[in-house]
């Protein structure tokens, strides 16, 4: 499975990140897509989309996406939420799921740091795409996308354009 991860679009979807994202099977969003339902049927349209609500969407975006996404991704279980902290500094709802659900992989976003971990204490890969939206204070927008075989994740490529 290949994947595309993106957080922060604040409703901006450039063509730059539709290039980067065209080969992906898959779209994963980590909440403050912006735009309203209108937008979020928009990425959905290009690719499938698991996504899930950020503290800037509004309510008829999280009625359509959950507030936390728990899914299988091939042999790996996978953990979606916005705002998520990073290993040694998640907020403590996210310590509870994270010690309920055993993800192998959690995806969060809300930072606009893009952040990828190996969490040793959880077992887990963090990932946090950043922003690939315009509004906030990053200098450089951002995407990522890798590969899921089993249990493997490989060839993961980060996208940058400059703000």
């Amino acid at each position: 499975m290949f994947i595309g991860c993106i957080s922060d679009t604040h409703g901006v979807f450039s063509d730059q990140f539709k290039e980067f994202l065209s080969p992906v099977d898959e779209i994963w969003h980590a909440g403050d897509f912006g735009g309203g339902m209108e937008f979020v049927r928009k990425i959905s349209s290009f690719k499938p989309l698991v996504g899930v609500y950020g503290n800037c969407d509004a309510q008829e975006i999280r009625y359509e996406c959950p507030l936390v996404q728990l899914f299988n991704c091939e042999d790996l279980k996978v953990m979606m939420t916005h705002i998520g902290g990073y290993p040694g500094h998640y907020p403590l709802n996210v310590v509870a799921l994270l010690e309920r659900h055993h993800p192998d992989i959690f995806v969060c976003g809300h930072s606009h740091i893009l952040k990828v971990m190996n969490d040793k204490k959880y077992n887990l890969l963090a990932i946090n795409p950043g922003a690939a939206g315009l509004q906030g204070w990053q200098t450089v927008r951002t995407a990522l996308r890798f590969h899921i075989d089993g249990k493997k994740i490989h060839d993961m490529e980060v996208f940058e354009l400059k703000r």
